[in-house]
């Protein structure tokens, strides 16, 4: 899960990484703009909208003001702005709170973020002393600067690592004793918020040789979200479609894509597999949707909903196989949502194994236009198939 610069910044103050000092100001309180503009101590600011995605600056929502007055204009401005950018998508996604941060006189920009190595399966930390940029420009035009250091996994980054890591990144005297401090905080963070990304940047070195994290990115594994009841209840259903909310309130995976077949699969590695196949028969899958193992025929129906309310959806393959997953509670659901919502397009269905038989039966029998598939590539290509006709 994703949450907000302002959020991450508040969780990893926790953590004594240094973050300038900060206020934010939601739409549904514009009137409070005069009181975070006094609270923040400062005749100037930098004004941020928070949303979701990358790109803020370029898409015109990050500004500097230089006095209280300008400060209210531009976050005023600046509260529900909807911000369309490749990250976003093309619907987009609305800024509901800006923050506004006080402004550092800097002097150095550097970049430093923990992740997953998942070729060695292992968490580490990632360095740079190019500042500003995305890390895959960085890899891109300096690859040679990038640092990658082990971080063990109970959440400890060692010495003589982080010595490395303050001579790699120029860093001397007191800003190297910050500097690696910052690193070993970052990594108690990174593990102790089961988080699969934290990324600063920039790190900046003031003009008075003092590091500052002035942005802050935090992502955390969702399955972890049970133990991390603080991030969970960071959750900002605007910043998603309303499917992927509905979705998210059954405990269904899905991800909304760019085609016109719409998927229902039960396993992450069975869905990956069907949009593949799709695409290999020259279709375009519309999402990727996980039923899992053991759903009810509520949650198997709202995920069918899910996928009609789709304008894009101009065929529909659901492929199941029924380990614990029973096929015949897998048709009552399909029969339940297409007769709720009048199903307008063609429907291939690929069953098997628990209770096969009756589901198949079931369907057979509802007086719906099944188009029934054997395999898996039958079923991908009968869904591709059907938008040619």
């Amino acid at each position: 899960m994703n949450i907000h610069e302002f959020q991450a910044k508040q969780l990893l103050q926790d953590y004594g990484v240094p973050i300038p000092w900060f206020t934010t100001i939601s739409h549904h309180h514009r009137g409070d703009i005069k009181r975070a503009i006094a609270d923040l101590g400062s005749s100037e600011a930098v004004v941020k909208i928070q949303v979701h995605a990358g790109g803020r600056g370029k898409a015109g929502g990050v500004k500097f003001a230089k006095n209280p007055k300008e400060i209210e204009e531009v976050a005023s401005s600046l509260l529900g702005m909807k911000m369309v950018n490749n990250q976003t998508g093309p619907e987009g996604v609305v800024a509901n709170t800006v923050m506004l941060s006080v402004p550092v006189d800097i002097a150095k920009e550097y970049y430093i973020s923990v992740v997953i190595d998942r070729d060695h399966a292992i968490p580490i930390l990632l360095a740079s002393p190019e500042g500003g940029m995305e890390i895959e420009e960085i890899a891109h035009k300096f690859p040679e600067k990038i640092l990658k250091i082990p971080i063990t996994m109970d959440g400890r980054v060692r010495s003589y690592h982080l010595v490395q890591l303050a001579k790699f990144m120029g860093w001397k005297d007191e800003a190297a004793k910050e500097g690696m401090k910052l690193a070993s905080r970052l990594a108690k963070a990174f593990m102790k918020l089961d988080a699969s990304l934290i990324e600063i940047n920039p790190l900046v070195l003031d003009k008075g040789g003092k590091l500052w994290a002035l942005d802050a990115k935090i992502s955390v594994d969702d399955n972890a979200l049970y133990r991390q009841p603080e991030v969970a209840a960071m959750y900002d259903p605007s910043q998603y479609s309303a499917s992927e909310v509905a979705a998210k309130e059954f405990d269904l995976a899905y991800i909304a894509l760019d085609g016109n077949i719409g998927c229902m699969v039960n396993g992450a590695g069975l869905a990956m597999a069907t949009m593949d196949i799709i695409k290999h028969f020259g279709g375009k899958p519309a999402n990727f949707l996980d039923v899992g193992g053991g759903a009810s025929k509520e949650k198997v129906a709202e995920g069918f909903r899910i996928i009609l309310s789709d304008p894009k959806v101009q065929a529909i393959f659901v492929n199941i196989f029924g380990g614990i997953m029973n096929c015949a509670t897998l048709a009552e659901g399909i029969i339940a949502a297409v007769r709720d919502m009048s199903l307008q397009v063609p429907l291939v269905v690929r069953m098997e194994g628990t209770n096969v038989d009756e589901g198949k039966r079931l369907l057979r029998e509802s007086g719906l236009a099944v188009i029934t598939a054997d395999s898996l590539s039958d079923g991908a290509k009968k869904a591709v198939a059907t938008l040619k006709k």
